[in-house]
């Protein structure tokens, strides 16, 4: 009897890569699922600061909890229009691409969906593949988890502080009490905080920081009266 002849070599590699895609997408979908209903136990960020020295302090509160205000000053200050895109603000990244293309402070386009699909489930940093990965676990979280829980994630896992995450964690740091009664004014505070964590403080900011909470603080009854945040009622 003729022994079969082997596959090619090509015919091999293109079935064990299709092996490969189909369970990252599968396992990343089960992931994403899961998280839709319990808090994420850890992310590479916080691995980061556990082996830099700084720790890693949060505590997770559900978002019903949470003043209003912290939702309402991470629109002012992040993304506001985070109810009416679908993660990606196609608006926001051309004007990010002008304000660059005049030079000064580089700036993003980026969503409080995309940056939560970032803290998440990946790194920090540039590079094509993380900006790809981030652009798939976007879409996987706007359509598994809606609006509420991506919110609800984000104002949990955000770096508020050196080796601080959340804004609850981060109200305790800087306000001594937690995120369920921050005023507009320390909300505010905090999302001034949220693009630089490690080098902007939330108590007696200075210059910028000072500046930019203002700025938001004055932003939040925008939010509110304009119904930015109409998705998380």
């Amino acid at each position: 009897m003729k022994s079969r002849s082997a596959k090619p070599l090509w015919r091999r590699l293109l079935v064990l890569l299709l092996k490969v895609v189909g369970g990252f997408l599968l396992l990343s979908v089960l992931w994403v699922a899961i998280l839709r209903f319990i808090a994420p136990p850890i992310t590479f960020t916080m691995i980061g600061d556990m082996v830099g020295g700084h720790g890693a302090a949060r505590q997770w509160m559900p978002l019903s909890r949470i003043d209003p205000s912290m939702a309402r000053a991470a629109i002012a200050a992040e993304d506001s229009r985070f109810c009416l895109h679908h993660g990606f603000d196609l608006k926001a990244i051309e004007q990010a691409y002008a304000r660059n293309q005049k030079g000064g402070r580089i700036r993003g386009g980026s969503t409080i969906s995309q940056q939560t699909a970032k803290n998440v489930f990946l790194w920090q940093g540039g590079g094509y593949v993380r900006k790809a990965l981030e652009a798939y676990f976007t879409v996987l979280i706007e359509n598994i988890w809606g609006k509420r829980r991506i919110m609800e994630v984000y104002l949990n896992v955000a770096e508020t502080g050196i080796g601080t995450y959340g804004v609850n964690a981060g109200s305790m740091r800087y306000f001594r009490h937690d995120a369920s009664q921050l005023s507009a004014r320390e909300a505010a505070q905090i999302a001034a905080v949220l693009p630089l964590p490690k080098k902007r403080a939330a108590i007696d900011p200075r210059g910028y920081t000072r500046r930019y909470g203002n700025r938001i603080t004055a932003r939040i009854n925008v939010v509110a009266g304009d119904g930015l945040d109409s998705c998380l009622r």
